[in-house]
Order: structure tokens, then sequence, then C-alpha cells
């Protein structure tokens, strides 16, 4: 009786392990650093993959491929990303941005507070490609 339950909570614990492996560690802690291209590589995502190589090689290889191939595996540069998600209350129901609000979503998701009013901003109409990945309908 005893042996019957050991194994399938073994089972499942391997499997686990193997699925977050073959997930690469990088890519699911760190989510928010992907698309990085260099920087200085961080440690703990490299022992965390190294560790993986040692249960199994080919896991651990795919880990490290993983990492490497979306920049999870570098450490921050000091650039800011916001999920395109946190942006869309500066979208009004008509699509276009108002920019005090979002001033106010930048300067709480990044600390810094950009300057709307500057000289030298340049404004861009979006495109429509844009407004669909926002699922937002453009006005004609």
């Amino acid at each position: 009786m005893r042996k019957s339950i050991i194994k399938p909570i073994v089972v499942t614990a391997l499997s686990a392990l193997l699925v977050f492996e073959l997930t690469a560690c990088g890519t699911v802690i760190y989510p928010d650093r992907r698309g990085q291209t260099k920087g200085p590589i961080d440690p703990t995502v490299v022992i965390m993959n190294g560790i993986g190589l040692l249960f199994w090689v080919v896991p651990g290889l795919v880990a490290f491929a993983i990492d490497f191939a979306t920049g999870a595996i570098y450490l921050p540069s000091g650039r800011y990303s916001i999920a395109p998600e946190a942006l869309e209350p500066a979208i009004n129901a008509d699509g276009r941005i108002d920019t005090v609000q979002l001033q106010q979503i930048i300067q709480q998701q990044t600390g810094h507070k950009l300057p709307f009013d500057h000289p030298n901003l340049q404004k861009h109409e979006g495109s429509a490609q844009l407004l669909s990945q926002l699922n937002i309908l453009p006005t004609t």
C-alpha cells in the first residue's frame, strides 16, 4: 500500500521538475527580461540552468538555449518596459491617448517622469496593427 502511494508522488515531482527545466528558469522567473540582446549574464539564472544540467543534460541545454534566445539570462540593462495591458487606461474609447494619464502610468511603473511637453518630443500616429494588438478598434 505504501509503495503504491510513493510512486505517483515521485513521478509527479519529477515531471514537474522536468517541465520547469524545459521552460527555462530565467524565462519563467524573469519574464520582464525577455527581448534583451546583450548585457551582463545573471549568475542566478546560470546556476539554476546548471542544476538542470546536473539532473538531465538535454533539458538543461534547452533551458540555456531558451534563456539566451529570449534574453532572460541577461541582467536588466537599465531600460524600462511596461506591459501593454498597463497602458490601456490611458487610451480613450475613440483610440486617442490621454497624455496626462499615460505620464502618470509611466511614472508609477518606472519611477521616471517623462516630459511630454519637451520641444524635441516627436509624436507618431499609431498603426492599425498596433491598435489591433491592444484590441482597440481604430476610428475612421
